[in-house]
């Protein structure tokens, strides 16, 4: 099964730990504090980062969906 969705869900502490760890997928917005998933990514190159942002995330709010 292969990553076909990313996205962050309300509750997000903005520690940045799921851009420190896949900085390909997921990005930190200083400005507005807000963390986002970046659009028009290859999830099949970084399915194990994903994975790790997702299984670290102290706040548990990174998904991902498997097809």
């Amino acid at each position: 099964m292969a990553i076909t969705k990313v996205w962050i869900e309300e509750g997000c502490i903005f520690c940045q730990f799921s851009s420190e760890t896949c900085p390909e997928v997921f990005e930190f917005n200083y400005d507005d504090a807000k963390n986002t998933v970046k659009d028009d990514v290859d999830y099949l190159k970084y399915e194990n980062e994903i994975k790790e942002a997702a299984d670290g995330c102290p706040a548990e709010v990174i998904k991902y969906k498997e097809e």
